[in-house]
C-alpha cells in the first residue's frame, strides 16, 4: 500500500515513518525543498525524531515536494498546520492550499484522511467537495513534542468517515501501527472532541493562573497548594501555572470551537474567558517586574525559555513573544536565553551571567544554567515564592 503524507513537520513526519516503520511505502510531501532535502539526507528537523530512525526508515519512506506522487497513493493524509490569522481568528489557508493542490492528483479508489484541525464541520463541508467521489475520513492529530511516554504509536486514535467505508478504510491504515483506535458515528463529533481536549486545557490552565495569582497576594506557594490538592484520589486533576498558554494547540483549538459557536449562535463564555485570560499573564509579570524593580527603564532583563514548553526548540505562539514586547515597551533592556531555539526573530540566544538586573523564567530546558544568575531577582512564571 502506497501512503502519502502532506506535511512532514510535527505531526506528518512522526506519521508517515510510524507507517513507514510496518512496511507501507510512504511518501512525504512538503512545500519547503530544504526540509525535503534534509529528510533524504536523513537529517530530521525535529527533536522528537532522531536521524538515526529516520535514517532506518528510509527503504519505505523518502520525501519529496512533488504532488504527482500522490496519483498512485492508496491513502493521502493531509498534517497541514491550521493556525490563528492576525485576528486570532481561525485559519485554513494553509490546509486548503494543500488540499487543493492533492486533489489535483489523489486517484479515484484513494483514501483521504484529514489530521488537520478543523472547525466543525469543515471536514464534510470544504474538504469533502474538493475530493468527491473519495472515501473522506478524519483522525485528528495528538502529538505532544517532547513527550517520552506518548508518541505517534501507543496514543489513542479517533476516527471517523463520510461514509462507513470511509472509516472502516482508515481504521485499517491505522490499525498496523496504532495500537488504540475507537471509531465515532460522524466526524463532526470527532472534530468537536479534538477541540474540547485542548478548550478544556485551556480554562483549566487559565483558571489556575488566576490562582496562582490569588496565591503570590498570599504569599504561599501555588506548587504547594496544587501538590496538597493532587492528593484527592478523585475528581481532581492538577494544572500549573505559565506566563501563558503556547504551542500549536492549546491557545489555538478553543478559537477554531469559539469561531464555530459564533456561526450558529451558540455561546463560549467559558472560552472567551480562559483566552482573556491568558493573553493577560505577560501584562500580569510585566506588574511583578515593576514592582521589583520599580521603572523599567533602561533596565537589562534577560527573559529564560522562549520556546511554549520545555525541552522543545517550538516557538508557536510563545508567551515569551508579547512578555518580551511589553517588557520593552516599558523601557527595559530585554535579551532572551534559550539554548533549544538558538536564533529567533532576527535575535540569538544571550549569555545567562550575574550582569542583569532581573531574570524571567518562562520556559526554562533541562540543562539551562540557572546557577549562572548569581543573586539576581529571578520571576518564576511557573509559580513558587
Amino acid at each position: 500500500m502506497k501512503v502519502a503524507v502532506i506535511g512532514q513537520g510535527y505531526v506528518g513526519l512522526p506519521l508517515a515513518l510510524a507507517a513507514a516503520e510496518v512496511g507501507y511505502q510512504v511518501v512525504g510531501i512538503d512545500s519547503d525543498p530544504v526540509r525535503v532535502e534534509s529528510l533524504n539526507a536523513g537529517r530530521s528537523p525535529i527533536g522528537d525524531i532522531s536521524d538515526l530512525y529516520l535514517q532506518g526508515q528510509s527503504i519505505y519512506y523518502k520525501a519529496t515536494t512533488d504532488f504527482s506522487e500522490i496519483a498512485d497513493a492508496d491513502v493521502v493524509v493531509l498534517c497541514l498546520p491550521t493556525p490563528l490569522d492576525s485576528a486570532g481568528e481561525p485559519d485554513h489557508s494553509i490546509l486548503l492550499a494543500g488540499a487543493t493542490a492533492a486533489a489535483e492528483h489523489v486517484g479515484p479508489g484513494a483514501l483521504v484522511i484529514n489530521e488537520s484541525t478543523v472547525s466543525p464541520g469543515f471536514t464534510r463541508d470544504t474538504l469533502a467537495p474538493l475530493f468527491a467521489g473519495r472515501d473522506v475520513a478524519y483522525s485528528p492529530e495528538r502529538i505532544d513534542p517532547a513527550n517520552k511516554s506518548w508518541n505517534v504509536k501507543n496514543t489513542p486514535k479517533l476516527v471517523a468517515g463520510i461514509s462507513d467505508m470511509a472509516c472502516d478504510r482508515a481504521v485499517y491504515f491505522y490499525s498496523k501501527f496504532v495500537t488504540t483506535l475507537t471509531s465515532y458515528s460522524s466526524i463532526e463529533v470527532v472534530e468537536t472532541a479534538k477541540l474540547l481536549e485542548n478548550s478544556f486545557r485551556l480554562v483549566n490552565i487559565s483558571f489556575i493562573n488566576e490562582i496562582a495569582e490569588f496565591c503570590s497576594a498570599m504569599e504561599i506557594d501555588i506548587r504547594e497548594v496544587i501538590a496538597a490538592a493532587a492528593t484527592k484520589p478523585y475528581g481532581f486533576m492538577p494544572f500549573f501555572p505559565s506566563a501563558g498558554v503556547g504551542g500549536h494547540c492549546i491557545p489555538v483549538d478553543p478559537q477554531y470551537l469559539a469561531s464555530k459557536a459564533r456561526e450558529i449562535g451558540a455561546s463560549t463564555r467559558f472560552i472567551d474567558l480562559a483566552t482573556k485570560v491568558n493573553l493577560e499573564r505577560p501584562s500580569y509579570f510585566v506588574g511583578v517586574a515593576s514592582g521589583i524593580l520599580g521603572s523599567l527603564t533602561s533596565k537589562k532583563i534577560v527573559v529564560i525559555g522562549v520556546a511554549y514548553k520545555p525541552n522543545v526548540a517550538d516557538v508557536r505562539e510563545t508567551p515569551a513573544e508579547s512578555l518580551i514586547s511589553l517588557l520593552r515597551s516599558a523601557g527595559a533592556d530585554v535579551v532572551w536565553h534559550d539554548h533549544l531555539v538558538g536564533q529567533w526573530n532576527g535575535e540569538v540566544s544571550a549569555a545567562l551571567s550575574v550582569g542583569y538586573d532581573l531574570a524571567v523564567l518562562v520556559n526554562p530546558h533541562d540543562g539551562t544554567d540557572l546557577d549562572a544568575l548569581g543573586s539576581i531577582p529571578v520571576i518564576d512564571t511557573r509559580g513558587g515564592i
